[in-house]
């Protein structure tokens, strides 16, 4: 059972919607966003009064210590409309869960599970138009918390802002991709912040996958900073292996991500009678499969792109192309995915919420 509201949201409703001039059908993600937002303030010691207002710019004082010292998580989320016009939200507990973990690595306060569902709920149901039907079409749903003292002092805010902002998406990510394996640059390190969803971990990434696009790679598969012998993740991404019929994924830690998607995966490979592998796997590993003909795929996971297959990987001068398969792991788990999301397949695992 969800919690329900022992707070009101403050509502300020939109004069005009912006959803006539949309055109749904070519939309650049994350660039177009929806009439309203959420927004909530920490101050004194605890959360104030929910709020929900037209999208809007905000003023922040230059100070604030989200620019200085980073303190800045984020959740990544989707909503989905079914052939009922039915909205439908997946696991979001789990990213409610995920982001209080990732604040509390970085001395944020975590966020009210009462907030944050209704937060969820009664903004969804102001903009539930922007959530299109159609399987492939979502709302990409952005929760997240920055420190807004106004202070260059280097320790921990006393003042905070959590947001709810929701942007029309399409599909993410179109074909496969190319992917480097890194041997010199790091996600993350052990005792880090690689398992929290925070800013900085993503900006730490654009120099070194910069430098590979130039190289005609589209993304990174990061391997282990101590040795650059462990494979882990890949770009944004969590990373499947299929070696045979055997499917292997690197177990979380404090340096990779618990992915919402990766645990979905792990979860159909099991209901698909799919030998499935947590463990650590390899630079190696994966090397000698692919000479042997036995790595018959690899794909990525997460909420924005759901599944990304790999073509081909590079690893210390040696181009691997990964072959078409027939009975391809990655396709079959997008669609069962992406049918429990819109409520055109059994959900199991009660993994699908109604947004009432």
């Amino acid at each position: 059972m969800m919690e329900t509201d022992l707070y009101e949201i403050d509502i300020v409703k939109a004069e005009k919607s912006k959803i006539q001039d949309v055109d749904f059908e070519n939309i650049n993600f994350g660039r177009v966003f929806t009439d309203h937002m959420f927004t909530c303030d920490f101050v004194d010691g605890k959360w104030q009064q929910p709020k929900i207002m037209p999208y809007q710019a905000m003023t922040i004082d230059p100070s604030a210590r989200v620019f200085h010292y980073g303190q800045a998580v984020f959740e990544g989320m989707k909503a989905y409309k079914d052939d009922n016009g039915e909205v439908f939200l997946f696991r979001p507990e789990d990213n409610h869960s995920r982001i209080n973990k990732s604040a509390a690595r970085l001395a944020i306060p975590e966020f009210p599970k009462a907030y944050f569902m209704n937060g969820l709920t009664t903004l969804l149901n102001l903009d539930k138009d922007w959530v299109k039907p159609g399987v492939g079409n979502s709302l990409y749903i952005r929760p997240f918390v920055i420190a807004t003292d106004s202070a260059i002092a280097a320790a921990p805010s006393s003042n905070y802002r959590f947001m709810i902002i929701c942007s029309p998406a399409k599909a993410y990510y179109t074909g496969t991709v190319r992917v480097l394996i890194a041997e010199k640059y790091s996600r993350s390190a052990d005792g880090g912040v690689g398992f929290a969803k925070a800013a900085g971990n993503y900006a730490a990434q654009f120099y070194p996958t910069s430098l590979a696009q130039k190289s005609g790679f589209q993304q990174i598969i990061w391997t282990d900073a101590n040795s650059h012998e462990y494979l882990e993740e890949a770009g944004t991404m969590n990373i499947f292996f299929r070696i045979n019929n055997t499917l292997i994924t690197a177990p979380t830690s404090d340096r990779i991500l618990d992915g919402i998607t990766r645990k979905s995966v792990i979860q159909l490979a099991k209901d698909n009678n799919i030998d499935i592998e947590v463990r650590r796997i390899s630079v190696s590993e994966i090397k000698e499969a692919a000479h042997n003909g036995l790595l018959k795929e690899i794909f990525g996971t997460g909420t924005a792109a759901v599944i990304s297959p790999v073509s081909a990987f590079e690893h210390a001068g040696e181009t691997f192309e990964i072959p078409n398969t027939d009975d391809s792991f990655a396709s079959l788990f997008k669609k069962q995915l992406l049918e429990i999301q819109h409520n055109l397949l059994e959900d199991k695992h009660n993994w699908r919420y109604s947004v009432k």
